[in-house]
């Protein structure tokens, strides 16, 4: 197992430089941090566990206190990906507040031989009186991974709404490989914390399991998180100009936009004009900035626009559009030659996943079915 450790913490360092050497934007910095944080709790684990939890029981605590940064990490990057806003200011660093006055408790207890005498991790070595105080940053260990995973699935969640009011497609950007880290380390992590939790209040398994335990999943996640996160790009990239910019929740609020109905009506016919004509949704990677540049309209204007004088969100405004063309193209002797997924993907569609469920939504028939109905 010591070796399985080891490998894990080369591999964070190995992933923190491999990012280190792309074009970086503020995710990656902190993913960086991260994973050189997780590299250094899992190699100082395979070096010292055998001895650390017996022997030393202050420093073996203030092991055990790294683990309240892994969820402000998670957090911080989840931020740092879907906040348009992000910056890593006092505000954000306030989440790494109780793994420093952990530490400062653990410092002043030092001085203290009766409060040190209770600080114990594993249990079975021995009786113990712990400090109310040390109880309670431990309390604080066991909900703080839960908490985070929370914090984070809340944080996607308002990313699907951005992602559907900014973009035609959901390839590299709705974080599908992030959202299954955070609900399968979600459930590990807080099943080993209640038997870690078990073992400090009824000494019941082993130690060594709680901890193998919690040491094992983080070199697992080391790997995926490397693995994907160097390939992850930015979602809300900044535009040079200053009126195309992707609208979040925060930057609507700010927006100030008023539009009366005599100009939003004006707005309504420009945009299905252009989309008739210039046909921009066979662009795969179309945006509302990219679009709304085109049209040389403000970005938060043309979302007003389209949510509520059309209704709809932007991913199923030109996604309609899309499937249209499709249908149009499928009746269309001229395109015989294609694969209906063929036709899908010249439509602007680019994965069959997104194409086939956005179909079924809109024409209530599987595009298999509407050829066959429009053959028939």
């Amino acid at each position: 197992m010591k070796y399985i450790f080891l490998i894990a913490a080369f591999n964070a360092i190995f992933f923190a430089l491999l990012i280190f050497q792309k074009k970086k934007a503020l995710h990656d910095n902190v993913l960086i941090l991260w994973l050189i944080y997780l590299g250094v709790y899992t190699g100082i684990y395979a070096l010292f566990a055998e001895t650390l939890f017996d022997n030393f029981h202050v420093l073996s605590a203030s092991f055990i206190s790294l683990l309240l940064l892994h969820g402000p990490f998670l957090f911080l990057y989840i931020s740092a990906l879907t906040d348009v806003e992000f910056k890593p200011d006092i505000k954000r660093l306030i989440h790494f507040a109780p793994f420093v006055l952990f530490n400062l408790f653990l410092l002043t207890a030092s001085q203290y031989p009766d409060i040190e005498e209770g600080i114990r991790l594993n249990h079975t070595a021995g009786p113990h009186n712990p400090h109310w105080i040390f109880s309670l940053f431990l309390i604080l260990v066991v909900i703080s991974g839960p908490f985070y995973f929370v914090l984070s699935i809340l944080s996607l969640k308002r990313l699907d709404v951005n992602i559907f009011n900014n973009f035609s497609t959901l390839e590299n950007v709705n974080l599908g490989w992030l959202r299954r880290l955070i609900y399968t380390f979600g459930f590990i992590w807080t099943a080993l914390m209640i038997f870690a939790t078990i073992h400090h209040v009824f000494n019941m398994f082993s130690w060594v399991f709680c901890t193998h335990g919690l040491t094992l999943s983080l070199s697992a996640f080391i790997i995926l998180i490397g693995y994907f996160g160097l390939k992850q790009k930015e979602i809300f990239v900044n535009f040079n100009e200053t009126e195309s910019q992707f609208v979040t929740e925060e930057r609507a609020k700010y927006s100030g936009t008023v539009i009366d109905d005599e100009e939003a009506g004006q707005y309504v016919i420009r945009l299905k004009d252009f989309m008739s004509s210039r046909k921009p949704y066979l662009d795969p990677d179309l945006s509302l900035p990219g679009l709304a540049n085109s049209l040389e309209i403000p970005s938060h204007f043309l979302s007003r626009v389209i949510n509520e004088q059309l209704g709809v969100n932007f991913f199923d405004f030109v996604n309609h559009y899309r499937v249209e063309e499709v249908k149009a193209r499928i009746v269309d002797p001229a395109f015989n030659y294609l694969s209906i997924l063929g036709i899908a993907f010249e439509c602007g569609f680019n994965t069959k996943s997104t194409f086939n469920r956005v179909f079924k939504k809109l024409t209530g028939l599987t595009p298999k079915e509407f050829r066959e109905q429009s053959q028939n």
